[in-house]
C-alpha cells in the first residue's frame, strides 16, 4: 500500500497474513518508522552508518516479525496480529522531511 504524504491510508489486513506499508525508491539518508500514540520506534534506517534495525517494540509484540527493505525503506508486517492495528508512521529525513502515515486494522 503506497502513502500520500498529506493523508493517513487506511490499510486492512486479515489475521496471520502479511501487510507492507510502502514509501516508494528512498535516497534519504534517514527513516524512522513509529508505531502507536505515543509513538514507539520499532524501525530505522541510517544509510550513512550502515546501520538498518527493526525492534519488538515495548511490549515485545513485534518480535521476529517486522521486515525492513533496506533500498525502499517499506516495512512489512508478517504474521499480523489483532494487536498489530494502529496507527504507523514513517518520517524520513534529509534536507526537507517528509512523513507517511498508516492506520492499519487487521480482523
Amino acid at each position: 500500500m503506497f502513502a500520500d504524504s498529506d493523508a493517513v491510508k487506511s490499510v486492512s489486513v486479515k489475521v496471520e497474513d502479511s501487510v507492507t506499508l510502502q514509501t516508494e525508491l528512498q535516497t534519504k539518508n534517514l527513516i524512522m518508522w513509529t508505531f502507536g500514540h505515543p509513538e514507539t520506534l520499532i524501525a530505522q534506517i541510517l544509510k550513512e552508518d550502515g546501520i538498518f534495525s527493526t525492534y519488538d517494540g515495548p511490549d515485545g509484540r513485534f518480535r521476529d516479525r517486522l521486515k525492513l527493505d533496506h533500498q525502499t525503506g517499506s516495512l512489512t508486517i508478517t504474521n499480523t496480529r489483532t494487536t498489530d492495528s494502529g496507527f504507523y508512521q514513517v518520517t524520513i529525513s534529509g534536507s526537507t522531511d517528509t512523513t507517511y502515515r498508516f492506520n492499519v486494522t487487521v480482523s
